[in-house]
C-alpha cells in the first residue's frame, strides 16, 4: 500500500489524480489540500479518509472543521499548514499540484523528509529548480513529471543514457493565436484568450498558454528535470496536440510518445511509477489520424517564449522573476488592467531591472516576489 498526499485535491489535477487513484488501488489518501473549496474537500474526505486536510484560507478551515466533526480528521491552514500536509507521518509520495510560489516549501520540506514527489507545480522548479533538484539528489528523492510534456520526454528516455540525449523536442499546441501578428493580438480580448483550442485548463495556465509562456516555463522545467542545458531544448509547435514530447538521440533516432489530450495518463505514471496500469483515459485512435504538422514557434511576435530562454540562459534568480512577473501581468490582464500584450512587456521590463543574485536562497526569491508584488499593487489571492 501506498500512502499518498494530494496537494491541490479540488482543482483540475487533483480531481483527476483521485479518479485515478480509485481505478488503480492500493494506494491511501492520507493527505489532503485545497484553497478554499471546502465543499468539494468535504466530499473528497468523506470517501478517501485522509488523516489530515489542509485548507488555505484559515475562516474556510474552521467552516471545514464544523462540516467533518463526525470524522477524525486532522484539519489545518496556513503556510504552516500545507507544509504539515505534506509531510504528514507515513507519507511514501505526494502530488503536488498547487498553482503558485506557494509549493515550493511544501515541496523543500518533503523532500527534506524523504518523500517522493509527483511534480505538477511548475513554479517550484522555475524559481528554484537548482536548489530543489540539488535537494532531492541529497535526500535520495524522486521527482516524476506530471505535466503531459514532461511525462511524455520521462517515458522517452526510460531505459536511455545521459549521453545518448541530443536535445528534447517539447511539443505546443500554438494556443489560440497560432499565425497572428502583432498588430492582430494588439486586438486581443480576455474572453479571446481563456478559449483554447485543445486543453481545458485554470484560467492563468489558458493565458500562460496563449502566450507561449507556459512553454518557456516547460523549458525551464524540463533544464532541472532532465539535467539538460537549455540549447539542448527546443520548442516546436504540432497543433493537433496528439505527440506530447519528444527525444532525439545521438544516433539521430526521435522518440515520441503519442496520446490522447488527457491528464489522467500523466497522473498515473507519475504516481505508479516505474509500473504500468490499465487507463481510464480515452484513448488515442491511431487509424483515424491523418494529419500531423510541424512548425518552429514565432518567438519574434509571441516575445514570452524568448524571455523565458533569455532567463534560463542567465540564470541565478532571473527565471524567477520570469515567473514573477508572468503572474503579476496575468492577474493584471484578468482583472482588465492592462491589453494582452502589456503581459510580455511586463516580463521584460522587470527582467530588465532586475539584478540577478547567483547564490541565492528560497526567501530570496519570495523577497523579490514581495518586492514586485508591491510594485505593481498586487495583493495576495
Amino acid at each position: 500500500m501506498t500512502n499518498i498526499g494530494i496537494i491541490g485535491s479540488t482543482g483540475s489535477i487533483g480531481t483527476q489524480a483521485i479518479e485515478v487513484l480509485k481505478q488503480l488501488g492500493d494506494f491511501q489518501v492520507v493527505s489532503l489540500s485545497c484553497d478554499k473549496n471546502i465543499e468539494l474537500v468535504e466530499k473528497q474526505a468523506r470517501i478517501l479518509k485522509p488523516k489530515i486536510i489542509h485548507v488555505n484560507n484559515p475562516e474556510k478551515a474552521k467552516d471545514l472543521q464544523v462540516l467533518t466533526k463526525d470524522l477524525d480528521i486532522k484539519i489545518v491552514s496556513g503556510q504552516e499548514g500545507l507544509i504539515e500536509a505534506s509531510t504528514y507521518e507515513g507519507l511514501d509520495i505526494i502530488l503536488m499540484s498547487i498553482v503558485g510560489m506557494n509549493g515550493i516549501k511544501p515541496t523543500m520540506a518533503a523532500i527534506e523528509k524523504g518523500i517522493d514527489i509527483a511534480h505538477a507545480n511548475k513554479e517550484t522548479l522555475v524559481c528554484a529548480g537548482d536548489i530543489i533538484t540539488s535537494a532531492a539528489k541529497e535526500n535520495n528523492v524522486n521527482i516524476y513529471p506530471v505535466d503531459s510534456e514532461h511525462s511524455a520526454i520521462f517515458q522517452c528516455l526510460r531505459g536511455q543514457r545521459k549521453e545518448e540525449i541530443k536535445r528534447i523536442i517539447l511539443t505546443a499546441s500554438g494556443g489560440p493565436f497560432r499565425g497572428y501578428t502583432i498588430d492582430e493580438l494588439s486586438n486581443v480580448t480576455l474572453e479571446d484568450a481563456l478559449n483554447h483550442p485543445t486543453w481545458t485548463m485554470g484560467k492563468k495556465v489558458t493565458i500562460d498558454s496563449s502566450t507561449l509562456v507556459n512553454k518557456g516555463l516547460e523549458v525551464i522545467e524540463a533544464r532541472w528535470l532532465f539535467d539538460i542545458e537549455p540549447e539542448n531544448i527546443d520548442v516546436i509547435v504540432h497543433p493537433q496536440s496528439i505527440i506530447h514530447s519528444m527525444v532525439e538521440l545521438v544516433d539521430g533516432a526521435i522518440l515520441a510518445q503519442l496520446g490522447s489530450p488527457d491528464m489522467k495518463l500523466p497522473i498515473q505514471y507519475a504516481i505508479n511509477y516505474p509500473n504500468r496500469a490499465r487507463n481510464i483515459s480515452k484513448r488515442l485512435d491511431i487509424d483515424n489520424i491523418s494529419n500531423l504538422t510541424f512548425e518552429k514557434p514565432d518567438m519574434d511576435t509571441f516575445k514570452g517564449l524568448h524571455l523565458a530562454y533569455d532567463s534560463i540562459n542567465t540564470g541565478g534568480t532571473m527565471p524567477a522573476v520570469f515567473n514573477i512577473a508572468n503572474e503579476i501581468a496575468v492577474k493584471l490582464f484578468l482583472n482588465n488592467k492592462i491589453n494582452y500584450l502589456d503581459i510580455t512587456s511586463i516580463i521584460n521590463e522587470c527582467m530588465n531591472e532586475h539584478k540577478v543574485i547567483n547564490d541565492y536562497s528560497i526567501n530570496d526569491i519570495f523577497d523579490i516576489k514581495y518586492n514586485l508584488y508591491d510594485k505593481y499593487k498586487i495583493k495576495e489571492d
